[in-house]
């Protein structure tokens, strides 16, 4: 991080004292340098802070300090990229609710935050993007989704020994998914138990990582445990369009998802960019600035 200026200090007074005010629910500071705990004498800012950091360690400082801390990937995003998924890691794991106004303050990884947004959840957070979209109801479990968000960014990031790749991956539904696809290639997790195939521990995300350069769909129950990997998903509907340049990966998800209960995360090979379809729509669409090569 580099030495805050003179104005970088006032710029987050101001933010603080914007935070303080009586119709702002939550203050989102994505950052990792924490703010000094001087800066909060005498402000109720404190009480609504939630910070958004890169490190897991950080957010356990934080949080062995009794502030609210979530993990976000350290990737370079663009401001408001950053923001939003921010707001989508918050929003899964229960920090926000619907109708609440949450004051946002970010900028570049590695300098002191210099944009301030204000948001409102179930508002728009732009043109593309609604945040209720993410409400995805009670049958999907929140850690899942959002540890395979994450997941998907990184794969978008990094590809695969610094080859470009895309993937999608389909959450729920899974009996009904597994009706209307057909195995591709051998099932790297068949014969593993269910304790050893659940997305939630890390190993089995990295090894999702690994097999994203399969063709095919990764088929995910509600609850985490990965059925399947190199899915061809052939539930097609002619009713469901896509936004023109987007390739087969997001016309399969799609009609599966309008076909189905479940939901479907694709990386785009092209861009990097992760888009989450729900009902045969796009309700989340994540783009990053540049990918590492």
């Amino acid at each position: 991080m580099t030495e805050n200026t003179k104005f970088d200090r006032e710029f987050l007074r101001s933010a603080l004292s914007l935070a303080g005010k009586n119709e702002v629910d939550h203050f989102l500071y994505i950052c990792d340098t924490p703010i000094p705990a001087e800066e909060f004498r005498g402000r109720p800012a404190r009480k609504k802070l939630v910070y958004a950091v890169t490190m897991p360690k950080l957010a356990e400082e934080h949080l062995a300090k009794k502030v609210r801390a979530l993990v976000i990937p350290a990737y370079d995003y663009s401001r408001t990229e950053r923001v939003k998924v921010a707001l989508v890691s918050a929003l899964s794991q229960g920090a926000f609710k619907e109708g609440d106004l949450v004051l946002c303050m970010t900028g570049k990884v590695g300098r002191a935050p210099d944009t301030l947004m204000q948001m409102r959840i179930g508002g728009s957070l732009d043109d593309r993007v609604a945040i209720e979209g993410v409400k995805l109801g009670d049958e999907f479990n929140s850690q899942v989704v959002d540890a395979l968000i994450q997941l998907a960014l990184q794969i978008g990031q990094e590809g695969f020994e610094g080859h470009p790749i895309g993937t999608i991956i389909t959450i729920g539904a899974h009996n009904t998914v597994m009706e209307k696809s057909r195995q591709m290639t051998i099932n790297p997790f068949q014969g593993l138990s269910e304790a050893e195939r659940n997305v939630l521990d890390p190993k089995i995300r990295e090894a999702i990582k690994n097999f994203s350069v399969l063709d095919g769909a990764f088929v995910i129950r509600e609850d985490g445990v990965v059925l399947a990997a190199g899915r061809y998903l052939s539930a097609a509907d002619e009713a469901v369009k896509i936004p023109l340049g987007l390739g087969a990966r997001h016309a399969a998800a799609a009609g599966m998802t309008s076909t189905t209960g479940c939901i479907a995360l694709v990386v785009s090979q092209t861009s990097g960019a992760v888009r989450l379809f729900k009902g045969g729509n796009i309700v989340l669409e994540l783009h990053q600035t540049a990918r590492r090569t």
